[in-house]
């Protein structure tokens, strides 16, 4: 046995039970030649990155070659598990040391580094697989989509409940218009990323083996806070995150989008705001009106709430007691309503009423796999998180930040040229300026 077959073998058994789940990989590092498979890198190794790692890793026409994480233990541990993975602090030198040799990346860091990352990716003639939200602004949503376009490559977003029977079943649901004609929707999340308090004002030391200036990258360079931005806590603050709307929205909109066909809100408010200018909040309130589509009774308002609070009483009381539901989608339509529980099976109420409705049979495949058999030729049908689907979909929940950072009155937005008709100040949040000494590659 090859010290490398040795040495990837120890790396998926540790790799599994972090990940709490058996983990088995086809791959044959012994056999064939290494051309023959998608060479890969990934940026990002922790946390959901090594998920999004093994999940690529295990494909049998994928080989592992590059890594890049601003944490040196982070990267140092897949160096010791696959040695034949090499590894960098910085994404930019992986890509002008080993560009040739890398056909797709994963993009797993917090969400300012996405756009940037993604787009440098594509412009160097790599398929992209990048975390949710698809970008941090919705300038970079739509660059992304253009640079996917231009270079002809596949990007997949990482909102794997997409590809699941029960995202998959709630669309379904919808398409088959059990409950009518959709008149009002209501979107919640349990999770509450946000954070009341000002910004602390002191300066910690930056930890041994922790690339400071890496880690903001495109973001403002600022002072390290211990446990503030890094590991986990970016997502509660608005230069690196975008809070519980774009961290769980882009989960919980999907079944209800893609089934209703919904494309861009026409206009936004917001019934609660930000606590400072650099915190998003716990308890997020936000109203969007869609246009209608031939699964709507005209115009549609979506309600989106996080933090706890869920759709009116008429429609939870239909809810049948003991049903857990701390995420999901309640759409109220003519006929009657559906719930759509995330990471659970979805629900026509009131049972009575819709006794022996059964879900569609649906063919098994998984998110990772639907992208690297799309990059391989085969069926872009399985590509459920697109750029094309992705762009507009993280379009629309940006523009909820972007409401709760201004007014609380109806922000107009103008799809085609990208604005806010009534509210300049708004405009500002929709696109972004890099920090100096950062541009995408390739451009």
């Amino acid at each position: 046995m090859t010290d490398q077959v040795t040495s990837r073998r120890r790396f998926l058994a540790a790799t599994s039970l972090a990940a709490g789940a058996p983990f088995v990989s086809r791959l044959s590092w012994a056999e064939g030649s290494p051309m023959q498979k998608l060479q890969y890198a990934a940026i990002g190794l922790g946390g959901r990155g090594m998920y999004d790692v093994q999940s690529i890793s295990r494909h049998e026409k994928v080989r592992m070659v590059a890594g890049a994480d601003v944490e040196s233990a982070t990267a140092k541990k897949l160096a010791d598990r696959m040695d034949e993975v090499k590894t960098f602090s910085d994404w930019r030198e992986m890509f002008e040391t080993m560009g040739k040799k890398i056909d797709l990346v994963s993009v797993s860091t917090p969400d300012h580094m996405h756009g940037i990352m993604a787009m440098s990716a594509m412009n160097l003639g790599k398929h992209v697989y990048v975390q949710k939200p698809l970008a941090q602004t919705i300038g970079e949503c739509r660059a992304m989509q253009e640079t996917a376009r231009r270079n002809k490559v596949i990007v997949q977003m990482g909102t794997q409940g997409a590809s699941s029977f029960n995202d998959r079943n709630g669309s379904d649901l919808i398409r088959r218009k059990l409950i009518g004609k959709v008149t009002e929707a209501w979107v919640f999340s349990g999770k509450g990323w946000g954070d009341k308090n000002p910004l602390p004002d002191r300066e910690d030391p930056v930890p041994d083996g922790l690339d400071w200036d890496g880690w903001l990258g495109v973001g403002e360079k600022r002072p390290y806070l211990k446990k503030y931005y890094h590991p986990k806590n970016w997502r509660k603050r608005q230069g690196f995150g975008t809070g519980t709307l774009g961290d769980m929205g882009c989960h919980i909109f999907n079944a209800m989008y893609r089934g209703l066909g919904l494309t861009v809100p026409k206009k936004v408010r917001s019934q609660t705001a930000v606590p400072n200018e650099h915190n998003w909040t716990s308890n997020e309130r936000v109203e969007f009106e869609f246009p209608g589509t031939p699964f709507t009774d005209g115009d549609l308002k979506v309600f989106w709430s996080s933090g706890g609070e869920r759709a009116p009483r008429e429609l939870t009381s239909l809810v049948p007691d003991g049903v857990k539901y701390r995420y999901g989608c309640l759409l109220k339509g003519e006929n009657g309503v559906l719930l759509l529980r995330h990471g659970s099976s979805p629900m026509v109420l009131p049972e009575k009423k819709f006794a022996g409705i059964g879900p569609a049979k649906l063919e098994s495949f998984g998110h990772h796999n639907a992208f690297i058999d799309a990059i391989l030729g085969g069926d872009r049908s399985r590509l459920l998180s697109p750029v094309d689907f992705a762009a507009p979909m993280t379009e629309s929940i940006l523009l909820g930040n972007v409401a709760m950072q201004h007014t609380p009155g109806w922000l107009e937005w103008d799809a085609k040229k990208a604005q806010v008709t009534n509210d300049d100040a708004a405009n500002e949040n929709i696109r972004r300026t890099y920090r100096a000494g950062w541009k995408i590659m390739g451009a």
